[in-house]
C-alpha cells in the first residue's frame, strides 16, 4: 500500500514523460491529508514549477479569495493537478503527458477519499468528470460516482481573462460547501 511519502518521492524522481526533461520542480498536491474537499486541476503554472507547489501565483492568489468568499481555507482542503509537471508555454496537457501522470492522481484520490471533487476548468473536468464536459453550460452541477460527488468551476486563470466570470464562481463555491456541510449531516 502507498503512503503519501511515496506518491511524493515517485512524483519527484518521476520522468515518465518528456515533461520530466523540462520542468524545474514537479508538483506535489497539498492541503489536509483528512480533507473532505479535493480541487484537481489540469497542470502547474510557470509561478509553480518554480516553487514546487500548486496554485501560488496570481491563479493562487485568486483561488484564496474564492475560498475565503465562502469561508474555506487551504488548510482544510486539498488540491492538486493531473499534471505533476509545467507544460512549456502554458499550453493544453497532451494526452500521453495526462496518461503518464493519472496514476499519481489516482493515488492522491484513494488516500484522500474526499467526499467532494472540485475540477478547476475545462482541461480537469473533461478527464475527471466527462470528456464532453462543457465548463460554460456544465459548471456547479454535480456528478454522483460510488459516492463522491463531483463539480467543475472556471479556472482561476479563465477568471482573470475574463472578471465576469468571478461571482458565478464565488457562487458555485458556496453551494460547494453547502454540499459538504450537507453530506457532513448525512453521515451523523
Amino acid at each position: 500500500m502507498y503512503t503519501w511519502k511515496d506518491i511524493e518521492q515517485y512524483i519527484a524522481s518521476c520522468a515518465r514523460c518528456p515533461l520530466s526533461q523540462t520542468r524545474r520542480l514537479p508538483v506535489m498536491g497539498r492541503g489536509s491529508h483528512s480533507a473532505d474537499i479535493m480541487l484537481i486541476a489540469e497542470a502547474p503554472g510557470g509561478q509553480e514549477d518554480l516553487e514546487g507547489l500548486p496554485f501560488v501565483g496570481r491563479s493562487g492568489k485568486l483561488l484564496d479569495e474564492l475560498l475565503k468568499s465562502c469561508s474555506l481555507t487551504r488548510d482544510e482542503i486539498y488540491i492538486t493537478n493531473i499534471l505533476k509537471c509545467h507544460p512549456p508555454g502554458n499550453r493544453d496537457p497532451k494526452e500521453a503527458e495526462k496518461e503518464a501522470c493519472i496514476s499519481y492522481l489516482k493515488y492522491e484520490t484513494f488516500l484522500l477519499k474526499p467526499k467532494i471533487i472540485v475540477c478547476l476548468g475545462r482541461v480537469a473536468a473533461q478527464r475527471i468528470i466527462a470528456p464532453d464536459y462543457k465548463i460554460t453550460r456544465q459548471h456547479g452541477t454535480w456528478t454522483n460516482r460510488k459516492g463522491c460527488f463531483m463539480t467543475a468551476v472556471y479556472h482561476p486563470s479563465a477568471i482573470l481573462r475574463d472578471p465576469s466570470k468571478l461571482d458565478v464562481t464565488k457562487a458555485d463555491f458556496r453551494e460547494i460547501v453547502k454540499k459538504r456541510d450537507e453530506l457532513r449531516t448525512a453521515h451523523l
